[in-house]
């Protein structure tokens, strides 16, 4: 009969018979040195000399001894290792012990079930001081000689009791003492801190729960601390999951209340319950805000310095988005692993006691999967669009645990500070949006209803019409000309304020001069004002606009970047200039309407008295009659100068006590030398 093999064990044999077979060339050949034999040599490492070197050499130490485990040591249920003790009450220790009974395993399978690191279905199943998972699960342990086992079974567990009992009473007596009296000392905090409990800590002024994996001493020139390792519940811009945090526990001296800790287990917590809803509730807002979100923020946010992490003083509004944070900070991405997912570690524990370090068990597959799913290129703009439309699965809502866990802060872009930060969701408040902006604008009826019929159209429908060329002519883009202080920013402005729509204002300065360097930040800028529907505020763009000219190369390939990025732009973008006759002619036929603002009229500036002196009393009725109006309106002035005046003139008021009047303002208007304007409209 013919046997035929295949498989791993035919390929290894098929390998075999293939090395058997190679015959060595004549090069080869002559490289090998006479009387080479086909046989193996052993070293050994000498012992160290006296500056503790050591080397290789053939004898044969004469100081081994028999290995201690063996086939008769097998048959022990337990192998106990014992190490010098030195801390004056022992002569010896348990540096180890070593599970052999399969009764005994299958037993702690159950008392150390869910303990990160424990396998206990392993032939050879160790332990090493101090001993942490039993002294963590000690009340199971106890609980387990309870339960009906064959008495064999019964037998192993009692021993094991027995051991451990004799070996970790002074430290389980020590761990009852400090819970009883409500404090730790710095060398037993990991006691209290089961793998798994969760703790209650405070990161960056924020309280916050998280969920401790593993902790260890670390020594420092500043001093000795244990680190926690923990998880809490973070957004990566597509879904929720968990994500990497830590905390510290510098060294203190003697003993310590557990609730003053830097982080200490939340069951431990004095108002528990209170601590608990509060914790939840600022999860639902979490929830609530991930995705995308255009709100107002007052307080501290944190940026990324030259060394690390920087606090921004914010007053402006922002938009929430990690989705976008990962688009434009690709090398800042936030990654999570999955809410379900069990992070294993390996509990390997010192002989002195101190925890090593841990090591998350992350196959290398994994991390490349998640980085593939995480990173962002261009080709993602058709899942960046519907990211923003609300077109991608809806996360699962989260549990009441899961909202426990939450975090403080979320990523987004603050408008003023034009940086991208982390923000804290306690300072994050609706906007507040000024209602009457439009109506105060003062230009004729006709021009504003245009104007927002036309932005408001092109939010609606900007992908209803396309060039020949795809993705080219689809924004629209505004000129806004005339002399200052006439309204043309606060067109745009008070066309964001109707549409209850971003406004992300620039100016030269903020692109720069280097013509790369524009390229890129004008690239970016475009990009997310079209994702985020904002309104687009190019002010002063005349560096930009002015016609290109044959002396300065290096300002013509600014205005030719712009040109061509403002071909394929999507989004709405009004630009202001004070001086339209100086426009390059390229940008005449890219702009869609072009609207001039003329000097203010009586009429108008009088328009705008009352609105500012409406604004300065908050709503209210202001103390100037019609009289005082009209001679206001007689000054040639225009809306910026107007309200520089009633500002200085506010100030003027509150110095001597009074409501701001009529005396104040002319008091400004003659330090100022203004004159009354002869043009009457």
């Amino acid at each position: 009969m013919t046997v035929i093999e295949s498989g791993p064990l035919a390929a290894a044999k098929d390998a075999a018979s293939k090395l058997v077979d190679l015959t060595i060339d004549d090069d080869s050949q002559s490289e090998i040195k006479p009387g080479m034999i086909s046989e193996t040599k052993n070293l050994y490492q000498s012992k160290p000399d006296e500056n503790g070197k050591t080397t290789w050499v053939d004898t044969y130490p004469d100081d081994l001894e028999d290995p201690a485990e063996n086939a008769e040591t097998a048959r022990y249920a337990l192998l106990i290792r014992n190490s010098k003790c030195y801390d004056g009450r022992k002569k010896l220790q348990i540096a180890s012990i070593v599970i052999q009974s399969p009764l005994l395993k299958r037993v702690l399978g159950t008392v150390l079930e869910g303990y990160p690191g424990i396998t206990t279905t392993l032939d050879r199943l160790t332990f090493s001081a101090p001993f942490q998972p039993f002294i963590h699960r000690w009340k199971n342990l106890v609980e387990a000689l309870q339960v009906d086992y064959d008495s064999t079974t019964k037998a192993h567990v009692k021993l094991l009791h027995r051991i451990l009992e004799a070996e970790l009473r002074d430290e389980l007596k020590a761990r009852d003492d400090y819970i009883l009296n409500g404090v730790i000392a710095h060398s037993t905090i990991w006691m209290i801190l089961e793998p798994g409990t969760i703790v209650f800590a405070t990161k960056d002024g924020q309280p916050c729960a998280a969920k401790f994996n593993h902790g260890a001493y670390q020594d420092t020139k500043c001093g000795r601390y244990f680190n926690l390792q923990c998880q809490d519940v973070d957004w990566d811009g597509g879904r929720f999951g968990l994500g990497n945090t830590r905390f510290i526990i510098w060294d203190f001296e003697g003993t310590a209340k557990i609730t003053k800790l830097a982080a200490f287990p939340l069951d431990y917590h004095p108002n528990l319950n209170e601590v608990k809803n509060q914790l939840i509730a600022r999860g639902k807002v979490f929830e609530s805000l991930s995705g995308y979100s255009y709100k107002n923020y007052q307080g501290i946010a944190i940026g990324d310095g030259p060394w690390g992490p920087v606090k921004y003083n914010v007053d402006s509004r922002i938009i929430l988005d990690t989705y976008a944070w990962n688009r434009f900070n690709p090398n800042k991405q936030v990654h999570l692993a999955d809410l379900t997912k069990v992070t294993r570690t390996a509990a390997v524990v010192e002989d002195s006691g101190d925890y090593n370090e841990y090591e998350e068990d992350e196959d290398e597959d994994d991390d490349e999967d998640d980085c593939e799913t995480s990173c962002y290129s261009e080709e993602d703009s058709i899942e960046y669009e519907n990211h923003f439309e609300g077109k991608r699965n809806a996360p699962a809502p989260l549990t009441d645990d899961q909202l426990l866990l939450c975090g403080a802060f979320l990523k987004g872009y603050s408008l003023r500070n034009k940086t991208w930060l982390t923000f804290s969701i306690g300072s994050v408040k609706d906007i507040k949006w000024s209602e009457g902006a439009f109506d105060s604008l003062v230009l004729p009826e006709d021009h504003k209803d245009l104007i927002l019929a036309l932005t408001e159209s092109q939010v609606a429908h900007k992908k209803t019409f396309d060039d020949m060329i795809q993705g080219k002519g689809k924004g629209m883009i505004m000129l806004l000309s005339g002399p200052p202080g006439v309204g043309k920013t606060l067109t745009a402005e008070s066309i964001a304020e109707s549409m209850k729509a971003p406004l992300y204002m620039m100016s030269a300065g903020d692109l720069g001069l280097n013509s790369s360097g524009v390229e890129s930040s004008l690239s970016n800028v475009l990009e997310m004002a079209t994702k985020w529907n904002a309104i687009l505020l190019l002010d002063e763009a005349d560096v930009f606009l002015e016609q290109r000219s044959a002396n300065d190369l290096e300002r013509n390939k600014l205005v030719s970047i712009f040109l061509r990025m403002l071909e394929y732009y999507e989004g709405i973008l009004f630009l202001t200039t004070n001086r339209v006759d100086n426009i390059d002619a390229a940008f005449q036929s890219r702009i869609h309407i072009s609207m001039q603002y003329n000097e203010l009229s009586t009429s108008s500036r009088r328009h705008v008295w009352n609105n500012f002196l409406t604004a300065s009393s908050k709503g209210k009725k202001h103390g100037f009659s019609d009289e005082d109006l009209a001679k206001l309106a007689d000054y040639k002035m225009n809306g910026r100068e107007i309200k520089n005046v009633l500002k200085t003139a506010q100030l003027l008021a509150n110095k001597k006590g009074s409501g701001l009047g009529y005396e104040h303002v002319k008091s400004i208007l003659a330090i100022e030398k203004r004159h009354i304007n002869n043009e009457k409209a």
